[in-house]
């Protein structure tokens, strides 16, 4: 059965909006904008910007909201804009008094926001969002101690006071992963012919500004042809990505020839090329020497390989993970604190995460005022350095120890605590998990490095963020309870509870 009415298209005008009611009180943009610190976060954000000079900068509470709905709803940079244009409560959350249909700035200003914030101003903010969830109090030094006529503190004592040893508590989940960034899987025939073709681009600039009648042959069809007679096969044998290989180099090597003898026309206090065109043929040089020398060595791995010509900076990361050994981007070491990640290292080569144990401990401390008292790590961080500091500071830490194992069998009781403990490191897996699937954290689209790496630090704030409200919200509906059953104690007489669906007679 076919039920259809055919009807004209209703005007903008005639369409009828819910906006002459009341909003929702319980809309998920109103909860969230009620526990979220703006003026703290507001006050991090101002630090890399002038208080007398420029021109006034756009409010901190816009900028930091519009990355937190960016990343919490993976939009692109325009995309962000055009759902804040289309939604009042996206706008409540930004701090607008109205709805507006004007845009809250230009979806380029993303750009210059991820320079400004940056991996450390994100960090800041993390640590805001950390202490107010688990209720940590930063001490602050006295400002009512007496003082004597020449400005000495006469409350300081002759002998130092020895330093009280604090009992070691909680514990830290520490492992390392790999923020993939959005590039195409690269191979050696893929990242000569890219090249090759920049440098055409940059040929073709430099002839088009010296007005020359004849441009450098540069047999650009013949090189496009040879390459895809190789890129379009389904199997490829060794020889013959070798031979394309030994091609392309040929075809690279003259381009490169042609800049420079092009380069050399120009007048000596004259550059003709941009910034941007300058780095893209210093890596194309660097991409061709690389390449060589593997091809005359026979070798498939070399220092520092570039892997994209647009983004230099990213370097493959060898894990030995069965589903991808290799992975493109920034390898990030992450420690979990109750719930909530915090980035500690975070590097564009590969390093041994090992490395990071002894300064994530650290970290904890400097921010909790005490060492943890067990650290759930992987096999990797067992090393003998770290294991001696850590029995030093009185940590235990999940893992086999050293030697030969015990004679004496450990009781039901501890295998099970230490089977839970083990197991319990699975949490810092799921937020990588929960980063990759639910934000993109393995799809950084950002190309120059201090945005990527601001791009990651924005992942694990907003992830933080979730964590909070969600937390924020246990914590009222516990409350909630709480002053029920204070309402139960306090009366004598049977106590009813009138709820929408249903009713409680407490008697």
């Amino acid at each position: 059965m076919i039920k259809y009415i055919s009807n004209n298209q209703l005007s903008i005008e005639e369409f009828q909006t819910p906006f002459q009611a009341r909003l929702d009180k319980e809309n998920r943009w109103v909860k969230l904008s009620q526990i979220i610190p703006w003026d703290e976060l507001a006050a991090v954000y101002y630090k890399s910007m002038s208080t007398d000079k420029g021109a006034p900068g756009k409010n901190a509470r816009i900028i930091i909201g519009a990355m937190i709905i960016k990343h919490k709803e993976k939009y692109d940079d325009r995309g962000t804009i055009q759902a804040i244009q289309e939604n009042p409560y996206m706008q409540y959350f930004l701090g607008l008094t109205s709805f507006t249909t004007e845009e809250v700035f230009d979806p380029s200003l993303f750009v210059t926001i991820r320079k400004r914030i940056g991996i450390d101003k994100f960090d800041q903010m993390s640590q805001l969002i950390i202490e107010k969830a688990l209720g940590i109090k930063k001490t602050e030094p006295d400002k009512n101690r007496s003082k004597d006529n020449k400005g000495n503190d006469s409350n300081k004592a002759v002998t130092p006071e020895p330093e009280k040893t604090i009992k070691n508590k909680g514990s830290l989940k520490v492992d390392a992963t790999v923020a993939d960034a959005f590039i195409k899987f690269p191979t050696d025939l893929d990242l000569l012919n890219d090249s090759r073709e920049k440098a055409e681009e940059l040929i073709d600039e430099l002839a088009n500004k010296l007005s020359l009648k004849e441009k450098p042959r540069t047999y650009r069809r013949k090189a496009r042809r040879s390459f895809l007679l190789i890129a379009k096969k389904k199997s490829k044998d060794k020889k013959e990505i070798r031979k394309g290989i030994r091609q392309q180099l040929s075809f690279l090597k003259r381009d490169i020839k042609h800049l420079h003898n092009l380069l050399g026309q120009f007048d000596s206090g004259c550059y003709p090329l941009t910034r941007k065109q300058q780095k893209y043929l210093l890596v194309i040089q660097q991409v061709y020497s690389q390449q060589e020398e593997m091809y005359k060595e026979n070798k498939h791995s070399i220092e520092n390989r570039i892997v994209s010509i647009h983004q230099p900076h990213v370097r493959p990361i060898v894990r030995g993970k069965s589903k991808t050994p290799v992975e493109f981007g920034a390898k990030i070491g992450v420690s979990l604190d109750e719930g909530y990640s915090r980035i500690d290292h975070l590097s564009w080569e590969a390093y041994n995460e090992s490395t990071d144990l002894i300064v994530q401990i650290e970290n904890y401390r400097e921010m909790h005022g005490y060492y943890p008292e067990l650290a759930q790590v992987d096999r990797i961080y067992l090393n003998r350095e770290n294991r001696a500091w850590m029995k030093e500071k009185g940590i235990r830490y999940t893992g086999k120890p050293l030697g030969r194992p015990q004679k004496e069998e450990l009781s039901s009781y501890k295998k099970q605590k230490i089977r839970k403990e083990a197991a319990e490191r699975n949490q810092i897996e799921g937020k990588f998990g929960q980063g990759k699937n639910g934000y993109n954290l393995n799809k950084i689209r950002a190309k120059l490095q201090e945005t990527s790496e601001s791009w990651i630090a924005a992942i694990f704030f907003v992830m933080n963020l979730v964590r909070f409200s969600k937390d924020f919200l246990c914590l009222n509906f516990s409350s909630f309870f709480r002053r029920i059953l204070a309402q139960i104690i306090a009366y004598s007489s049977p106590l009813t509870l009138n709820f929408k669906s249903w009713t409680v007679k407490f008697i």
